[in-house]
């Protein structure tokens, strides 16, 4: 058999192709932007989550504030409320002089002169042990007082305030407390005075106390108080609260000298300076 016998048959050359191609058809033709889903889906989830760590985040910082307020607001007037015992001046706290138009028996003015601040401390410093012991419920943290005496000499008066750590509920919880059980008027939860040497408040101590105000504050987390008593050091037994001394038609010594008066117009005086100062503070921009 001759060699080229024995080669391979070589296939024939295909045919070529036509000049002009039909075009395909639309059912042919591949999805428009297949390739693109895949990335659509993976930015999705990114985007899910970042959103989801966004608002784990917000979360965390609600909870590490202790506010539990939706309003930015209040819970910048709890965090500012909680520094001002350190963050205001003592004499912006505690001025000098206070006056208090229309707080007297009557409607008379009042003017108070302050005799003496004193160091701040603790809730056992400042108050009944019971009346300590209801404040630790809201983590009582300093307690900020001063002793005045009215433009007569023949009254002194305590007035302090009582910083706590608490949030809104818990502050709302304990003023409710307050209300419902009354004890803005048990004579075993009362404040202590602050007694100044060399002055009309040089005997003012846990007898001299006549008459008294203890007020929950819900906006910043403060408690107000007051303790009144006759500046010649005489007893006074038991203590009658603010508003029964204040009622018309009371008769105790504390009633008639206007001692309630003295004690609820000193506390609100003090009171409305912090509430204002915190105010303007938080306003602030930051």
């Amino acid at each position: 058999m001759s060699t080229e016998a024995r080669r391979s048959p070589v296939p024939p050359r295909p045919a070529a192709p036509p000049l002009h191609e039909p075009a395909p058809s639309p059912a042919d033709r591949p999805p428009p932007e297949a390739p693109a889903r895949p990335r659509r889906t993976v930015a999705a989830g990114v985007c899910g989550v970042l959103g989801l760590g966004l608002i784990a985040g917000a979360a965390a910082g609600s909870w590490l504030t202790g506010g539990s307020d939706d309003d930015p607001a209040a819970r910048s007037a709890y965090t500012v409320g909680r520094e001002a015992w350190h963050s205001i001046p003592v004499d912006t706290l505690f001025p000098r002089t206070l006056k208090g138009d229309g707080t007297g028996p009557g409607g008379a003015d009042r003017v108070w002169t302050r005799l003496a601040v004193a160091p701040d401390g603790g809730c056992a410093d400042a108050l009944d042990p019971l009346l300590a012991k209801t404040l630790r419920t809201v983590g009582c943290a300093h307690v900020l007082r001063a002793t005045y005496t009215d433009a007569t000499a023949s009254s002194v008066t305590t007035v302090g305030l009582a910083f706590t750590e608490a949030d809104t509920d818990a502050m709302r919880a304990l003023g409710a407390r307050f209300a419902d059980q009354h004890l803005d008027r048990r004579t075993d939860l009362l404040p202590r005075t602050y007694p100044v040497k060399d002055s009309p408040a040089a005997s003012f101590g846990a007898r001299q106390r006549a008459s008294w105000s203890v007020h929950v504050l819900t906006e910043i987390p403060v408690v107000a108080f007051a303790v009144t008593g006759f500046a010649d050091g005489r007893a006074s037994t038991p203590p009658q609260p603010a508003d029964r001394a204040m009622a018309d038609g009371a008769t105790t010594p504390a009633a008639q000298a206007g001692l309630g008066h003295e004690a609820k117009g000193l506390a609100d005086g003090v009171e409305r300076a912090l509430r204002t100062h915190v105010a303007d503070l938080t306003e602030q921009p930051r």
